[in-house]
């Protein structure tokens, strides 16, 4: 039967995502809150089917069920319509496991409200639904992947004329010189990795956190990111020249000659060093590690030779967190791991829709960028897999952490956006979407970010 239409399908599938993720965070929230104490009978609570919510706990636990309810139905009925629709057998398979298990989930949550939840129990039911939702988002990507695909892009070929912008004309003399030096620090990266520190700070001090500790890291931090920034323009300069995204950087354009720009990056490099060894060891070597990996590992050996060069490279992003962390207990803990683990998921599926936007410049280039080398209609499956990796992820977040209702509003809530404008990518394919998924991904992890540090320095 093809009586249900492919939109409709689609929105039921992503509905059905959107669904099973809110239902783990919120019963990651119940977990931490111990909220589940306050229904110690199942399925009503306290043998009661309409409960006052004046109790916070009341109200986590009893939405906890009646989320799992809603979402069961939901799960259930989008199992019926590939059925029905007869999708793809991988589909029908996926969600035929997620449904099979769904009841397991029901059960294994019933028991640790009626009983003394242990450990085994706990993790049990947190993966359970992990893999309840991994074949939904395989599910909905497999929905979405076209029949046909488009193959791979021929790299170093001249497509069109390479142009960048110019500096800005108010700018001349020693200010153009400035903001050159500037620009070499690559700018727009600092907020992000900047609130990426802030957040693993945030973990590991919470309302104890000392400001002098906070300013010395991010000023550490917005050195290191300066000096791995301008090593890079460095190294890429004669590539820079072919793209018209980047034809208009300082060393590109010989604004700021080499030997200068070598210098700079030192300068930043030995600044940023001794402004962690002021806060402790650990922090000056995972800060000298982000600059070499950045500088070295990424843009020498990995974005020139490997179609994975995204994937590995977010290990530099992902540094930030353990700096973090490392700043306020000179060591490493789980949660600024988990955190870390956030940040390398989420790179791909970030950065992939960049790489969607500027896919002829990336060619131009010489750069085997994921829609260079396999196409669009992978990069666009990768972007969801990946995404629902970074929602997983940021579940196991709330787990490990003792992160509030505010954490799980703005992960559900904003985890959704960033979906929604990925499915949207499958649909209209073009820069403009692309853009959009793009800046979602960013609304999606700076929100999570100020979410973190709100959390756990206020509430």
């Amino acid at each position: 039967m093809q009586g249900i239409s492919s939109d409709r399908f689609e929105r039921a599938l992503t509905a059905t995502a959107v669904g099973v993720y809110l239902l783990v965070v919120v019963g990651a929230t119940t977990s931490l809150t111990d909220a589940a104490t306050a229904c110690s009978t199942w399925p009503a609570c306290n043998g009661q089917w309409v409960v006052p919510l004046d109790d916070p706990k009341l109200a986590i636990a009893w939405g906890h069920r009646v989320v799992a309810l809603v979402v069961g139905v939901l799960l259930l009925a989008t199992t019926l319509f590939a059925w029905l629709r007869d999708s793809r057998k991988r589909v029908q398979f996926s969600l035929a496991v997620a449904a099979v298990l769904y009841p397991v989930q029901v059960g294994l949550g019933a028991l640790a409200a009626t009983t003394t939840a242990t450990s085994v129990l706990t993790a049990t039911h947190l993966v359970v639904a992990m893999a309840i939702f991994t074949g939904i988002v395989l599910a909905l990507a497999w929905t979405l992947e076209p029949e046909e695909k488009d193959g791979p892009v021929e790299m170093g070929v001249e497509q069109k004329p390479a142009t960048g912008s110019p500096t800005p004309e108010s700018l001349s003399g020693i200010g153009a010189t400035a903001y050159a030096y500037f620009r070499l620090m690559k700018p727009r990266l600092m907020w992000l990795l900047c609130l990426v520190a802030s957040a693993g700070m945030a973990l590991a001090g919470g309302q104890n956190l000392e400001v002098g500790t906070v300013v010395a890291t991010l000023t550490g931090g917005v050195l290191s990111i300066g000096a791995s920034g301008t090593f890079n323009h460095v190294l890429e300069r004669d590539v820079d020249k072919r793209m018209n995204r980047t034809a208009d950087r300082p060393a590109a354009t010989s604004q700021i000659p080499v030997r200068n720009a070598v210098a700079f990056g030192v300068l930043l490099s030995v600044a940023s060093l001794a402004v962690f060894l002021s806060v402790n060891v650990l922090v000056a070597v995972f800060g000298l590690t982000a600059i070499v990996f950045y500088s070295v590992v990424y843009t020498l050996l990995l974005k020139p030779n490997t179609v994975q060069n995204t994937v590995i490279g977010g290990f530099a992003g992902s540094l930030p967190a353990l700096i973090g962390w490392a700043a306020v207990t000179n060591g490493v803990g789980l949660p600024a791991l988990v955190l870390a683990g956030v940040i390398f998921l989420w790179t791909p599926a970030h950065f992939y829709n960049l790489a969607l936007a500027y896919k002829d410049d990336y060619a131009r280039g010489g750069f085997p960028m994921m829609p260079v080398v396999r196409g669009e209609a992978e990069t666009r499956k990768h972007i969801l897999l990946w995404l629902g990796a970074t929602l997983l992820s940021a579940g196991i977040l709330a787990t490990v952490t003792t992160l509030s209702w505010l954490y799980a509003i703005t992960t559900v809530a904003f985890g959704a956006v960033f979906l929604l404008a990925v499915v949207k990518l499958h649909h209209e394919r073009d820069e403009s979407a692309a853009f959009r998924a793009f800046h979602a991904s960013n609304a999606y992890l700076g929100s999570l970010l100020v979410a973190i540090v709100v959390d756990s320095l206020v509430l």
